[in-house]
């Protein structure tokens, strides 16, 4: 049986995997997956086991930062911010999908349109496998934490 054909950005996010040497299998479902918690619901996991991508701008150089935590993590945005030597603030959606090439809710680990400095929430590590977005809001693909490293080269750090 064929596979159902997958929108555009979900297509981006399955040829990224391809292109990387990963085969894991992208889907879209019919309910949205733009929470963690609607995604965990969605798939049938725990909501800790989503790894959700948020992105984060620099204050003074507008640079981006792919934050990948467990899905039910806050980010300690002090923290992200001694880390990076600047001060981080949430974008708007137009930031969002001008350096990732995916709308809020849909941000993938990978694919985006430019390089982002990544890092990891290391409570995802303990999980088998996770899930993450791939291209927008009813999109997603299960995967390891390791491909999740081995995909993002993302640095592993306490995100709470």
């Amino acid at each position: 049986m064929d596979q159902p054909r997958l929108s555009t950005s979900a297509q981006k996010v399955q040829d990224a995997l391809v292109n990387r040497g990963f085969h894991l299998q992208v889907v879209e479902l019919p309910q949205t997956t733009r929470t963690s918690k609607e995604a965990a619901q969605a798939i049938g996991c725990r909501v800790e086991q989503i790894a959700k991508s948020l992105i984060f701008k620099g204050k003074e150089t507008s640079q981006p930062v792919l934050v990948i935590a467990s899905g039910t993590n806050r980010v300690n945005e002090a923290n992200l911010s001694a880390r990076l030597g600047e001060m981080v603030e949430k974008p708007d959606a137009e930031y969002v999908l001008l350096r990732t090439g995916f709308v809020i809710g849909g941000v993938a680990p990978l694919g985006h349109t430019q390089l982002l400095r990544t890092y990891v929430d290391e409570d995802l590590l303990q999980y088998e496998e996770i899930w993450a977005a791939a291209g927008n809001p009813f999109a997603v693909f299960q995967l390891t934490p390791e491909d999740l490293l081995a995909m993002t080269g993302g640095e592993v750090i306490s995100v709470k």
